[in-house]
């Protein structure tokens, strides 16, 4: 047999430099193994793990014998001296550059717009390593962390107090626990998905993904897994300090994010069930220019939950301590804005109302009122664009397929040709690349799929066929789509029952320091060769990963080499390895650890 890529090469027939090259790589794990940690409070033990089960057979399939040394035979310039990244100042341990609350309080406060994105500009970047906090833990592993998070991975413990009557939130020992409670779930999130449930599909697969504005600390999307539901929770970072970070300490996909005077950063028809458990939300207000966003982000056919104020305000504003004028009123226009969307009231008891949206916006018949329809006629342009009170016309969509069905069937995205360049064809070819890439890494790293690695980001994620490949109730993946690359992508993301977002990588990510276990890069530094610094993109890579989290870089060699010189000074451990099908593919990988250390650490430990 021969390897792809170098015809007539004997597998058996080994020089001794492929040789010592094998045993050289199977004595990196060991060393991995050494300097990763153990023991609560102190990482784990995964490096052992690999070095136990690393598969040596398949790695020595590499050829090394162009290699100059353990790596790829180009120099990566290592003989010059390395920029080591400092530490910086504790105060920064959460710091979250886009969402800075100083700096949010210069920007106008009318319809919430000094809590949407305000990043600091380039001369104002920080240019240093943010530490994790003294005493972090490695998260318990799901759904163990559903329940419980380390005290010392987010230590703020005014959610506890501020939410006591409301069991959000507990403070036990050296641990938090989530008992499942919240404003509108008195009997715990599991009964009251279980109301939804009676009217939303929720229990064969047609409602996949869900959009939870104002989420708290995400119980609602913690136990929507249970239905193998995946939602997108999202809260701004305000006064309930935290909430977006325990979410994701939790395992739940969260970001920081706000309805303001932008546009949400997913394209339109994307999610199927929209919801807001008393989310604060003034849905009526400026002609329901929120419920318009809403519409448009929600599939046809898709379901929006409203529960609390004003919905039933006749038996409940007395609890609520509100006005009946003006919970009225507030209620009227909820209806109103309902009706010119064409949405069907589907559900209303207690303090829960379910509208569902009408499949094709020609069956609206109770419409008296025509709504303005939006111009733009690329509805999936939304990165800081403005937010227009306008209804955004559908897009023609197949029929609903559930889950797994769906995760790799042809979106109609690509039947209808929305997606320019990707043909049938393309899709089912980017499916058995994408198998086998992952097949690769799992060869390397054995704990892809264990459950080791629970909160994983895609940096450009193209048509998802990577989180596809890894779906598992162990893990979740944040498809993020480049906004410099092709957008249509991520709605045939989100139609594979995946989620995601749009994200300029020249800017943070709306997210807070360490909420992600594994990071896969592929092809992000040639996408990005000529649109910003590299250097600013792996800083903010090290901002969102755990301590003892991991990278995967897939790109070209000599982009691989850069790349690896600047980790060097970032406390990360790397390898970098040959293509799955031989030497001779200029494309490479590259892995990558990053040490654990703490806040006041000078050195990372070994031990």
């Amino acid at each position: 047999m021969v390897t792809k890529g170098n015809p007539g090469d004997n597998r058996n027939n080994r020089s001794p430099l492929s040789i010592f090259v094998v045993v050289g790589l199977c004595g990196f794990f060991y060393i991995l193994g050494l300097w990763q940690r153990s023991g609560f409070g102190k990482g784990d033990s995964i490096a052992v793990e690999i070095t136990k089960h690393t598969d040596c057979s398949v790695l020595s399939d590499l050829n090394y014998e162009t290699h100059h040394d353990d790596d790829v035979g180009t120099s990566d310039g290592s003989d010059t001296q390395v920029k080591e990244f400092k530490p910086c100042d504790d105060r920064y341990i959460d710091f979250t550059p886009c969402h800075d609350q100083m700096r949010a309080m210069k920007f106008p406060r009318e319809n919430m717009a000094y809590r949407e994105r305000h990043c600091f500009p380039d001369e104002e970047k920080l240019h240093c390593l943010i530490p994790a906090p003294r005493g972090y833990a490695t998260p318990f592993p799901w759904p163990m962390s559903r329940d419980y998070v380390p005290y010392a991975n987010a230590p703020y413990k005014s959610l506890t107090v501020e939410k006591a009557v409301q069991n959000w939130i507990q403070y036990e020992g050296n641990v938090f626990r989530f008992p499942g409670g919240g404003t509108q779930f008195p009997k715990g999130a599991d009964a009251y998905i279980e109301e939804l449930a009676s009217v939303i599909p929720l229990d064969n697969g047609m409602v996949r993904n869900a959009l939870d504005t104002g989420c708290g600390v995400a119980s609602f999307g913690a136990y929507l897994f249970k239905k193998n539901v995946v939602a997108m929770s999202i809260a701004p970072r305000d006064s309930h300090e935290a909430q977006v970070q325990f979410a994701l300490e939790r395992g739940v996909p969260a970001i920081i994010g706000v309805l303001g005077t932008i546009m949400l950063p997913f394209p339109s028809g994307a999610f199927d069930m929209a919801h807001c458990s008393r989310c604060l939300i003034q849905w009526g207000s400026d002609d329901g220019k929120y419920m318009k966003e809403v519409d448009r982000v929600l599939r046809p056919g898709g379901y929006w939950v409203l529960s609390g104020p004003p919905i039933n305000w006749k038996r409940n504003f007395r609890a609520w301590q509100r006005p009946e004028y003006e919970l009225e009123e507030e209620q009227r226009q909820i209806e109103d804005i309902a009706k010119l969307l064409c949405w069907e009231k589907k559900y209303e008891k207690g303090e829960i109302a379910i509208w569902k949206k009408k499949l094709q916006s020609g069956d609206c018949i109770e419409r008296e009122i025509q709504p303005t329809m939006c111009e733009n006629t690329n509805s999936d342009d939304v990165w800081y664009k403005k937010m227009e009170n306008c209804v955004t016309p559908s897009k023609p969509g197949g029929t609903w397929k559930p889950f797994l069905e769906r995760l790799n069937a042809v979106p109609s995205r690509i039947t209808s040709g929305s997606v320019p360049g990707v043909s049938v064809e393309a899709f089912e070819e980017d499916n058995r690349l994408w198998k086998k890439h992952v097949n690769a890494y799992k060869r390397i790293n054995k704990f892809i799929s264990s459950g080791r690695y629970r909160n994983i980001m895609d940096m450009n994620a193209g048509l998802g066929s990577f989180a596809a490949v890894l779906e598992s109730p162990k893990l979740w993946v944040m498809n993020v789509v480049p906004t410099i690359a092709e957008k249509a992508n991520l709605g045939v993301i989100f139609e594979r029952g995946l989620i995601g977002i749009y994200h300029d990588w020249c800017e943070a990510f709306s997210t807070y320091p360490r909420t992600y276990d594994l990071i896969h890069a592929n092809g992000l530094f040639s996408l990005y060769k000529n649109g910003c610094n590299a250097e600013d993109i792996l800083l903010e890579m090290d901002r969102i990963l755990r301590p003892e989290g991991a990278v995967i870089f897939r790109d070209q060699a000599d982009v691989l080499l850069k790349v690896k010189r600047i980790v060097k000074g970032m406390r990360w451990n790397t390898k970098m390895v040959d293509h799955e099908d031989g030497p001779m593919v200029s494309e490479k990988m590259l892995f990558a650890v990053k040490q654990y250390w703490v806040a006041g650490d000078n050195t990372t430990s070994s031990e």
